[in-house]
């Protein structure tokens, strides 16, 4: 992990000395990059009971923590009803955020199918609301996410917590959904490109 957390990092070193030497030489008329512009992602980790989200701003190799949080159900409820929380929840944060594109982590099934059924309806919730609003929605899987943020494909909770501190230090999360969002959203800063090309070519 170490090793592909340090290659992370080194990503980031240029905007770190660049940053130093403008702080020691005022005198030099250089203009650092802005967040002016930046691209707003919301990162959705879906499930019934609860549906992390993390938003986040990215210009060039720079991330900036916006916001996370949680959208939960009401286990005494029925389906029907649960779902329609997460759509309620999820519309309202879309809706005060505004965000400018989302990804949401691609269901793996496991060997329970009703538990696996059921998180298909959410992650169906977790897609539909971004794209109702308008968004592109962009899908990674877990490991893809995870060799974002902490440089290899399997990981612990808790890199992915220190990582998350060190790329976005004002970062703040409640529980491992919303660090997971902030992480799926950190993935798709760095794949965006691709994968808009790869919507686009499903789309033609």
């Amino acid at each position: 992990m170490r090793d592909g957390a340090d290659r992370y990092l080194l990503n980031h070193v240029d905007v770190f000395v660049l940053f130093t030497f403008c702080w020691q030489r005022p005198d030099m008329n250089i203009k650092l990059p802005t967040m002016q512009n930046a691209i707003r992602i919301i990162g959705i980790d879906p499930g019934l009971r609860r549906t992390g989200w993390g938003i986040i701003d990215t210009l060039g190799n720079s991330l900036r923590f916006v916001a996370s949080g949680t959208v939960t159900s009401d286990g005494d409820m029925d389906l029907a009803s649960r779902l329609c929380q997460l759509h309620d929840g999820l519309a309202d944060v879309i809706h005060l955020h505004k965000p400018d594109e989302a990804a949401v982590e691609q269901t793996f099934v496991n060997k329970d199918a009703v538990a696996t059924l059921k998180l298909g309806q959410a992650r169906g919730i977790a897609m539909l609301v971004p794209a109702r609003a308008g968004l592109q929605v962009a899908e990674y899987a877990p490991n893809a996410v995870k060799k974002a943020v902490i440089g290899v494909g399997h990981g612990e909770k808790q890199q992915i917590h220190m990582m998350l501190k060190i790329l976005m230090p004002k970062a703040e999360f409640k529980g491992n959904d919303a660090a997971d969002a902030l992480a799926i959203a950190i993935c798709h800063a760095h794949n965006r490109g691709a994968a808009r090309m790869r919507m686009a070519a499903l789309a033609g």
